[in-house]
């Protein structure tokens, strides 16, 4: 069943996964093709192409959902031309109510933007750039595997500009080898002082599979560590604070009216459809993820098959667990009245005493209506969060 708010379907929102890059970071092991690889560059057109199809064919899943956030990841999407990823957004725009005054995303690295790439893509639709800039030292944008120096994010902030650009978000890693609280610091004040409209600060993990995981297995990685990390994340909020950012969800910051609308539709446990290879979609209580192999997603797509590749139908009582922890994520916490008119139940009911382990740890408080976690809290969130995990 689709949810609803104040009486009618809730908006929805779109995920296209574009799974071109310039190269593989040594941390990500997201489903992405350096455009440089053997084939990979003979893939974008028909690839482009599968999802629109895939995209003809979800269409009545979201028929009569007003589209409030529309969100082109990777990958790096501007690996590739603008005219596909525009003809790509148009295309969607025709077979979804997308809203005029929709945020539409578009993912990019330093170095793969330009002033009149950018400026082609805003003259599309694009409204809303993220820039994965992650530092600001070149030894540690080196150590990471990235394609861009420091110079090339400052340039990148002002390619946005020109272009047209008003919303603007830096992502930032920390916990990174051999950064120092130092190199930190140094990239908080580098980040602010560009001025961006959103700030994303997400902690190093390390992923199965991954070169910096295999460097772990063999002792080659200097992590900072627990503790250090716990510092820099603290160091982030002061940061932040100080700058005018509003701290609304776990890892993200927002100058006033700047809160990502599209990622608030997955905290808020919202709808919505993952379109190209990995994708995951969201509808009610339904999960179903995409394939993850580019080429065998083209192959399913032009067969006219399902190119989903993993499906599931949750329980309530799992299906309510996910909304609480993802509801938690958020500054502002969980409506505990909200929770039990969406769900039929109280969430103490659904999890008996997990109210009371969480705010006798100190972890989470209760203030009125709302469940939200303190500051220490933010820093040991899984352990709130694994109350509502079966």
């Amino acid at each position: 069943m689709s949810q609803t708010i104040g009486g009618g379907a809730a908006p929805a929102g779109l995920y296209v996964h574009v799974p071109f890059c310039l190269r593989k970071c040594n941390y990500c092991d997201f489903v992405s093709l350096p455009i440089g690889r053997a084939g990979a560059a003979g893939l974008v057109r028909p690839y482009f192409a599968a999802v629109r199809r895939e995209a003809d064919r979800r269409a009545p899943e979201l028929a009569g959902r007003a589209i409030e956030g529309v969100y082109f990841g990777g990958g790096t999407p501007t690996t590739i031309e603008p005219r596909e990823l525009a003809g790509l957004l148009e295309h969607l725009s025709a077979r979804y109510a997308v809203e005029p005054r929709a945020e539409v995303t578009v993912e990019a690295n330093p170095g793969t933007v330009d002033a009149a790439r950018l400026g082609d893509l805003r003259a599309a639709g694009f409204n809303r750039l993220s820039l994965g800039a992650q530092a600001f030292q070149d030894r540690l944008l080196a150590r990471l595997g990235r394609a861009h120096d420091a110079a090339a994010i400052k340039a990148a902030v002002a390619a946005a500009r020109a272009a047209g650009f008003t919303d603007l978000n830096l992502d930032l890693i920390y916990g990174l080898p051999g950064q120092t609280a130092d190199d930190w610091r140094a990239t908080l004040r580098a980040a602010v002082a560009l001025e961006p409209e959103h700030l994303a600060a997400y902690a190093l993990k390390v992923e199965p599979g991954t070169p910096f995981h295999r460097d772990q297995a063999a002792g080659r990685l200097d992590l900072p560590g627990e503790d250090a990390e716990a510092a820099m994340y603290e160091d982030a909020r002061e940061a932040m604070a100080v700058a005018g950012y509003e701290h609304y969800e776990l890892s993200n910051w927002a100058r006033p009216g700047s809160r990502s609308r599209h990622n608030l539709l997955y905290w808020r446990n919202r709808d919505y459809a993952g379109l190209g290879a990995a994708a995951w979609s969201h509808l009610g209580a339904r999960r179903r993820g995409n394939v993850g192999d580019v080429a065998g997603y083209i192959h399913l797509v032009e067969a006219g098959a399902d190119p989903v590749g993993e499906a599931e139908e949750l329980d309530p009582r799992r299906a309510a667990g996910e909304a609480a922890f993802l509801a938690l994520r958020l500054i502002e916490g969980l409506s505990l009245a909200e929770f039990a008119a969406e769900h039929g139940r109280s969430l103490e009911d659904l999890f008996p005493g997990a109210i009371g382990r969480a705010t006798a740890s100190g972890l989470a408080a209760r203030e009125g209506d709302r469940l939200r976690l303190t500051g220490r809290g933010l820093l040991l969130a899984n352990q709130v969060f694994q109350e509502f995990v079966d």
